[in-house]
């Protein structure tokens, strides 16, 4: 069988939208959190969700051998003011720590934006944070793609970089995701509820909106991978 096409996140949700377009889909036992595979229009597709955090991004990446194609998808904070919710952006270049890593451009029909993602150690929570970074030539932050990229440089494989905006450059986080962030790269329900009931209009508000737009992201990036030739 041909080498797979491999997909990592950091969480199940990001994928799922696009999972469940695969057919021959099966759970596959493994050191992550999460693993799919399945096929798309016969050929062998594997997806991988190890939580947030660029090692652990790598690791799930260093999970299969001989990939075809190593795709980081998922979520993405805009720190272009010019992107909405819902957006996709395809990356030129993913930057980190000093970093930097070409990406591939796939053959897609439907729209995007491009720009450069840069990686970073925890989730930007202010405006003010994204804005820096937009000032340093970025359009979207995130907090996994350098590590797949560095997978992908290992194998020398192709490595293409999917973001689809969940939270807006003037936006600031009244949660503080980062602190509900556990030492496994997921988030803990009960801390972000715990923090939440400090103030819970404002609070559990920005929750609800956030799973509103995390829902219709991770459909619009099923989409797009859908309309894209591997």
């Amino acid at each position: 069988m041909n080498a797979p096409v491999v997909f990592i996140a950091a969480d199940p949700r990001e994928c799922a939208p696009w999972v469940e377009k695969w057919s021959s889909l099966e759970i596959v036992s493994s050191q992550s959190h999460w693993m799919r595979s399945g096929l798309w229009r016969g050929r062998p597709m594997i997806a991988i969700a190890n939580g947030a955090g660029a090692r652990r991004a790598y690791a799930a990446a260093r999970q299969i051998p001989q990939p075809a194609q190593i795709w980081n998808i998922g979520f993405g904070g805009a720190a272009d003011p010019a992107l909405r919710a819902g957006d996709i952006v395809v990356a030129d270049l993913v930057c980190a720590n000093g970093d930097t890593f070409p990406c591939e451009q796939p053959r897609v029909v439907g729209p995007f934006r491009s720009g450069v993602v840069h990686t970073i150690e925890t989730v930007a929570q202010t405006a003010r944070e994204k804005r820096d970074h937009f000032r340093s030539g970025a359009s979207v932050v995130e907090m996994e793609a350098a590590g797949v990229a560095r997978a992908a440089s290992e194998y020398h494989a192709p490595f293409f970089c999917v973001r689809a905006i969940s939270d807006l450059a003037a936006e600031d986080f009244e949660n503080n995701f980062s602190a509900a962030l556990r030492p496994d790269g997921r988030f803990s329900a009960i801390r972000l509820i715990a923090g939440a009931m400090l103030n819970p209009p404002s609070r559990f508000g920005e929750l609800i909106r956030l799973q509103k737009r995390t829902a219709a992201a991770a459909k619009n990036l099923g989409e797009f991978l859908a309309h894209c030739e591997f």
